[in-house]
């Protein structure tokens, strides 16, 4: 059943199937961020005091308000009930405007010893 009444963002709004505009919509069909890779522990956290050159769409304007803290892109993927594809295009280009920076975490220098990993093993398997 499609809302026909109420606001005309109801409109574009299938009880049964969801929102009726796909995730390509958003993205205008592309697949790929025009700037930026989101891991998806990436952290992704909103500048403060940047104006949107244009206005935004309503995912957009709802990532921002996500990130006034970091947040990862899993999780601005999770919020927003996206999939992570489009997401990742919407957070470049948002990237690409300024009004969102992110932060890789920490990589190990060093991959783990053969002897830390015996030691991780025995003590999982002794819970």
């Amino acid at each position: 059943m499609v809302h026909t009444s109420g606001t005309p963002d109801e409109a574009w709004y299938d009880d049964d199937a969801g929102p009726v505009a796909r995730p390509y919509t958003m993205t205008g069909g592309r697949t790929a961020p025009a700037r930026g890779q989101f891991d998806l522990i990436s952290l992704v956290v909103a500048r403060r005091g940047v104006t949107p050159p244009t206005p935004l769409f309503p995912e957009q304007a709802r990532i921002v308000e996500l990130c006034h803290h970091p947040v990862s892109v899993a999780e601005v993927g999770a919020e927003l009930d996206l999939p992570l594809g489009t997401v990742r295009v919407l957070l470049g280009d948002l990237l690409a405007t300024g009004l969102i920076e992110t932060h890789e975490p920490p990589m190990l220098s060093e991959l783990p010893t053969e002897d830390l990993l015996e030691a991780i093993l025995v003590g999982l398997r002794g819970l």
